[in-house]
This record gives C-alpha cells, sequence and structure tokens, in this order.
C-alpha cells in the first residue's frame, strides 16, 4: 500500500500521516486480517506529490491540473521507492495499492494515470485530477473515491468531475461524499467498514 499524505505534512513531520491513514494499516486486528507492507513516503518541504499548479491567493484554493506537466521529482522518486521494496521484499505485484489525502489525493489520481499497470486498486480522498487528460488505460484500475460536501480547501467539484470522467471511461469507480463534513474526510473514509475488505479483495 502506497500512502500519499497531504500538504500539512510536507518537510520532516510524519506525525499526522502517521495517524491520519496509516495508523489504519498498522492497527493489530487489520494486520490480522490484511497483512501488508504500507509504504508512507515523505514530501519535501514546498513540493508537491501531483504537477497540479496552486493560486493560494484564493480561498478555495484555485487547483489547475494539467498531465502535460513533467511528473513531479517526489512522485516519480515515491514510485521508484515502490518498486524497489517490491524487489527487494518479494512483494505480490498484483496487489498494490495506493491512496492519499488532499494533495495526496490528487498524486493518486496522477500516479495512476502515469503508471496505470502498477496499481490493482486506487482510494483518493478529497483530491482531484486532469479530467481532460485522463484516459482509458488509467480507467482500468477500480477506485472508491471520498470527499466531503463542506470542504473548503479542495472541492468536492473535483472529486466529482474525475468520478463522472472515470464512469465515462467505464472504470469501476465508488464514490463516498460525507455530508456535512469539510476537508478532514479521510477520517470517516478510512473508518468506512468495507474499505479495507475492498481495498485488498482486488488484484490485477
Amino acid at each position: 500500500v502506497l500512502f500519499l499524505h497531504g500538504a500539512g505534512e510536507r518537510g520532516s513531520d510524519n506525525e499526522k500521516q502517521l495517524v491520519h491513514g496509516v495508523s489504519l494499516f498498522l492497527k493489530p486486528e487489520n494486520r490480522k486480517n490484511y497483512p501488508c507492507i504500507v509504504l508512507a513516503p515523505q514530501c519535501r518541504a514546498g513540493s508537491y506529490w501531483g504537477s497540479v499548479q496552486v493560486n493560494r491567493e484564493k480561498a478555495p484554493f484555485t487547483l489547475d491540473f494539467d498531465y502535460r506537466r513533467r511528473i513531479t521529482p517526489d512522485l516519480r522518486l515515491a514510485i521508484e521507492l515502490l518498486k524497489k521494496v517490491l524487489k527487494k521484499e518479494g512483494g505480490d505485484r498484483d496487489r498494490v495499492y495506493i491512496t492519499g489525502l488532499s494533495m495526496g489525493g490528487m498524486g493518486t489520481f496522477e500516479a495512476v494515470y502515469r503508471f496505470p499497470k502498477l496499481f490493482a486498486a486506487a482510494a483518493p480522498v478529497c483530491g482531484g485530477g486532469d479530467v481532460a487528460r485522463y484516459s482509458k488505460k488509467a480507467a482500468r484500475v477500480p477506485f472508491w473515491v471520498f470527499h466531503g460536501d463542506r470542504d473548503n480547501v479542495v472541492e468536492p467539484r473535483h472529486s466529482r468531475d474525475m468520478v463522472a470522467r472515470l464512469k465515462q471511461l467505464g472504470a469501476a469507480v465508488k464514490y463516498t461524499e460525507y455530508p456535512g463534513v469539510g476537508h478532514d474526510s479521510w477520517n470517516p473514509a478510512y473508518a468506512e467498514a468495507d474499505f479495507l475488505k475492498w481495498l485488498f479483495s482486488l488484484e490485477k
């Protein structure tokens, strides 16, 4: 499982990413039922998982998704790390999963777009992506997309648009939008009773 943290965890602060999300896979009962290797790479300060450009002068932020830009060094390094661990640990290449929060949700969409043959399933939370360039090859990966309808950091329309595009491409996609929930949508998303069951039931 490749876990991409949100923008608030850039630099050297791993505490939030370990609490929000990664801990889900480390709970004793989950380790018993769903044994896995969890990778939580750290994004450098000021860097980004995705090629999105952000206008911080506006609230909510204006997000400009355009996959014609180069892949960011951080996302490339995360994928290289994943491939090296798979090779070293002999992981099941048919059961590689990706999830991420906010900036990590954007990175999740982009990682699947750029490396569609790598992942068996993806779960972006509070993210978004380049709807115009999302293609059939990336839509072969099953998605479960989460967002809160009161998110004023990353507007829920970004997830809605991505879900609509994935459905248009024939992807197996689930969408859960939480009423009255803001940018902390990962709390209910990762508390979904069937989330791990869904994730680990999928293979290429």
